[in-house]
């Protein structure tokens, strides 16, 4: 079962080497589709081995991938961008999806490194080379469009979603996104397609999602709310699902509109309409993964109101999913501390620190609970490590953190 990568790119030789080594001893070939770079990058690719073919960029990400499959000699095709990377550990299990007779795609998980929100996605990347599957869309390009319509016609294709992390990205990491321009870019080509599909809930949900992202809240949840109504409304029959194909065909696609509209109704203070939505997202039937961040915003809502057994819930459902989520657990820290559990609060301080050692809010916190603990020493030692920790980044919490322990009759800090 021969497996091919087909990647489009320009000007990415800082990121490239590492995406094509995290998968040239998993695939049999390695396509570049090269879009017009003007650095290294292809001269990288090809010392990688890789297979580089050239296009003249439209402006339309899914005509440039559907050129990158024209060069694909493989079975299967697997997709990624030159700021993701290949898990190892997932490639077993993706070699047993791809030796089913009937599995047609793959959805594969992949972590969103650095990203504020959701720390996970599905993504449609790995699936059969067959000629009625194709990327539609000019941004945010999917396979799902053309796989819905293979499925009605040749019902005998199965969809498999594998739950393990399997491809890294780390596109979301600080001022990657801002210098590329690509909120600018995602806002044009969004908007032109949204034009000639005024209907289409999928592009309501992502330019909805942008513009609550650039902070228009009110263009966004219109937007939002438009993509919902279509998918609710009893007659309609949206050909697009969502990135990730599911057995319950518009649950992504749900629980995507509810999760962003929770985030624009908190940021315009309106916490019961976004608790609404943070409630219907994570009861949509999608992967735990990818619920993440609804349960941990849910959480926070609630702690702010005042409900910290409902918010200590939400956020212990967060951890069952991801036990390595450290915001998630400063924030149950907090409510631990806020209901007088000093002690499983300094728990989770401390869980917060082992998998981030450089959480300086982590470390004041536990030094708080560590103090009314009557471990004064232990307690001191966290401030300390705190105080270092704001110095670097914050010098003016440092000196406020400093000044408020000398006069507690802390003088040695």
């Amino acid at each position: 079962m021969r497996l091919s990568l087909c990647i489009i790119v320009k000007d990415e030789a800082k990121s490239l080497p590492q995406c094509l080594e995290s998968v040239k001893d998993v695939v049999d070939e390695m396509i570049v589709l090269d879009t017009g770079s003007s650095d290294e990058t292809v001269a990288i690719a090809q010392s990688l081995g890789a297979q580089v073919e050239h296009f003249a960029w439209n402006n339309d990400f899914s005509a440039a991938r559907n050129e990158s499959l024209k060069y694909a000699s493989g079975d299967w095709i697997l997709v990624l961008d030159a700021d993701e990377r290949l898990a190892k550990d997932v490639v077993p299990f993706m070699q047993q999806a791809m030796q089913e007779p009937n599995a047609l795609v793959v959805n594969l998980v992949r972590k969103e490194i650095g990203a504020v929100q959701s720390p996970y996605s599905l993504v449609s990347r790995l699936f059969r080379k067959h000629d009625r599957i194709h990327f539609t869309r000019p941004y945010h390009a999917i396979v799902d469009d053309s796989v819905t319509d293979l499925l009605k016609q040749e019902s005998q294709w199965r969809i498999i979603e594998l739950p393990k992390v399997a491809i890294l990205h780390y596109g979301y990491q600080p001022g990657t996104i801002a210098s590329r321009n690509k909120l600018e870019m995602a806002e044009t080509s969004m908007t032109t397609f949204l034009k000639a599909h005024p209907t289409d809930p999928y592009a309501c949900s992502k330019l909805g999602a942008l513009y609550v992202q650039k902070g228009d809240c009110d263009r966004g949840i219109k937007l939002l709310e438009q993509g919902l109504q279509t998918v609710l409304t009893p007659d309609s029959s949206p050909r697009a699902l969502y990135t990730g194909l599911f057995s319950t065909a518009n649950a992504p696609l749900l629980f995507e509109l509810h999760y962003h509209l929770g985030l624009a109704y908190s940021r315009i203070r309106q916490p019961a309409q976004a608790e609404q939505h943070y409630r219907l997202a994570v009861q949509q039937p999608v992967l735990n993964q990818l619920k993440l961040g609804a349960y941990n915003n849910l959480g926070t809502l609630l702690q702010t109101k005042g409900d910290l057994n409902g918010a200590k819930g939400a956020y212990e459902a967060c951890l069952e999913i991801d036990p390595t989520f450290v915001t998630v657990h400063y924030n149950l820290g907090m409510v631990l501390k806020a209901m007088g559990q000093l002690t499983a609060a300094a728990g989770q301080y401390q869980k917060a620190i082992d998998f981030n050692p450089n959480y300086a809010e982590a470390y004041q916190n536990l030094g708080v609970v560590l103090l009314k603990l009557e471990q004064s020493a232990e307690g001191m030692q966290a401030f300390k490590r705190a105080i270092d920790l704001h110095q670097q980044h914050n010098p003016q919490e440092a000196a406020r953190l400093r000044q408020g322990l000398r006069e507690l009759g802390f003088q040695d800090i």
